[in-house]
């Protein structure tokens, strides 16, 4: 068999809307509420501190240049979503363009990105929630607080509360995705109205005096942000994942993937512009709270509270949406038989692939508390740039192997505008450190290794040759 024979598109469609597939509950505001869930959580209420220390006030050009690269790559993913409603995301749409070995790497590296995501944003949940419960006086053992090396000098087994909730969450999706859609729309509705409570609030005591210098750091500085606030963006693809469960897919799912990512991306700005209007960005060194300690610096200590409320939520429905598409890629591989054929399976009553998603709650939710934060954020970002360089890719072929398909949602501007997306990300992942590029190709080269000794052989498209 060839590696790079794709899949008979008709043929995807087709099972995908076959009797005992996933349920179709979804409409366009779940989409969109869905995408704000996944992507408004660590990146806004952590990693806003952490970009201005690197560009300064000129880190709201750095969430503009992140959010153009994600733009144009949500244009190419809007394209493929609409015209081949099938679970799996960028996986799906390569394995029918580009062939076999290069959907399952892209799958692999999705594996990847998803799972990481999911323990790197439950450490940070568990984080928040350790300080809002220890306001209220209730302090956990100090073995069960964090991962084995996470705080120097402090002896830390096993963190408790970051497994906890990755299995509440994992319970929620096993159950079925409708409530676990109304879950989250309600908890996204709350986020939104903390971040515009601290948009209110936080305006008033802005000093304009404060951005300036506005780029201290220069274009590199301002490049380097971007590349690392691009995790705050991570998540309006993995409403992709949910082609197979939206019941107008060629409508909502572009719906839900540009709405989703035009109204982050003016929050972000937004927000990060009057933090760094109102603390002085050399402030936020060694800060994990930076949107609360701006409010802190007003002395608006009230909003700040709920703003740690607001940061709790925000990361429980990352948790949820990219739990999510984990397991909706890990359905797809296995229903080809790249992965074995349990993870495909669909529970009879709940209509979800139950046993992978417990798999991916228990498996992450332990990463999550035995490895420490800054190791698991490593690889997300590559991770993400890869998967969004294919996917422009993707459009570009398929435009010109099957001009003749129909696309309820066509990219402006093909080849330019994928050829844009491939730059910016391209252009982003060079200011990523020379550890994280080998940690990448190690992860690589494993899934390869899988590939060739499992998942070749067992591929439906091998057997029915």
């Amino acid at each position: 068999m060839s590696l790079f024979r794709t899949k008979n598109l008709d043929d995807m469609v087709a099972q995908s809307r076959a009797a005992g597939g996933l349920k179709k509950v979804l409409g366009p505001l779940d989409l969109v509420l869905m995408g704000i869930g996944a992507i408004v959580g660590t990146g806004i209420f952590v990693l806003t501190g952490t970009g201005a220390l690197t560009a300064g006030p000129a880190l709201t050009l750095s969430f503009v240049i992140a959010a153009m690269a994600c733009g144009f790559a949500a244009l190419c993913y809007a394209e493929f979503a609409s015209t081949i409603p099938v679970a799996g995301s960028i996986y799906t749409y390569s394995y029918a363009t580009m062939g076999e070995l290069v959907a399952w790497m892209i799958g692999w590296d999705l594996l990847l990105e998803y799972g990481l995501a999911t323990s790197a944003v439950s450490v940070g949940w568990s984080g928040y929630f350790q300080s809002l419960i220890g306001g209220l006086g209730i302090k956990l053992p100090v073995a069960l607080t964090a991962a084995p090396g996470s705080i120097p000098g402090v002896d830390t087994l096993f963190n408790l509360p970051a497994m906890v909730i990755m299995l509440i969450l994992t319970a929620m999706l096993s159950f079925g995705v409708r409530e676990s859609a109304r879950i989250n729309s309600v908890m996204v509705v709350i986020k939104i109205a903390v971040v515009l409570l601290f948009i209110v609030v936080g305006a008033r005591y802005v000093e304009p005096a404060n951005w300036q210098p506005f780029m201290p750091f220069g274009m590199k500085g301002t490049m380097s942000a971007a590349a690392l606030v691009f995790f705050a963006f991570i998540g309006f693809d993995a409403v992709t994942s949910a082609a197979e469960e939206v019941k107008r897919p060629e409508r909502d799912l572009p719906i839900g993937i540009i709405g989703s990512l035009v109204v982050c991306t003016i929050l972000y700005v937004i927000v990060s512009a009057i933090m760094t209007g109102i603390v002085p960005y050399q402030q936020f060194a060694g800060v994990d709270h930076p949107v609360s300690l701006a409010l802190q610096y007003a002395k608006q200590n009230w909003v700040a509270g709920f703003v740690d409320l607001g940061a709790i939520l925000g990361m429980t429905t990352v948790i949820l949406v990219m739990s999510y598409g984990q397991t909706r890629v890990i359905y797809a591989m296995s229903r080809d038989g790249l992965l074995p054929k349990r993870l495909s399976a669909v529970h009879p009553k709940f209509g979800t692939p139950f046993f992978a998603t417990w798999m991916v709650g228990i498996v992450f939710g332990l990463i999550a508390a035995v490895v420490p934060l800054g190791v698991l954020a490593e690889l997300i970002n590559i991770g993400t740039l890869a998967a969004f360089c294919l996917v422009s890719v993707a459009v570009i072929v398929l435009r010109k192997t099957r001009p003749d398909l129909h696309r309820a949602f066509r990219c402006p501007g093909v080849p330019v505008v994928p050829g844009l997306a491939i730059i910016f990300c391209l252009a982003l992942m060079t200011f990523l450190s020379n550890t994280t590029w080998i940690a990448f190709g190690i992860w690589l080269l494993i899934g390869l290794v899988v590939y060739f000794a499992y998942s070749r052989r067992n591929s439906l498209l091998n057997t029915q040759k």
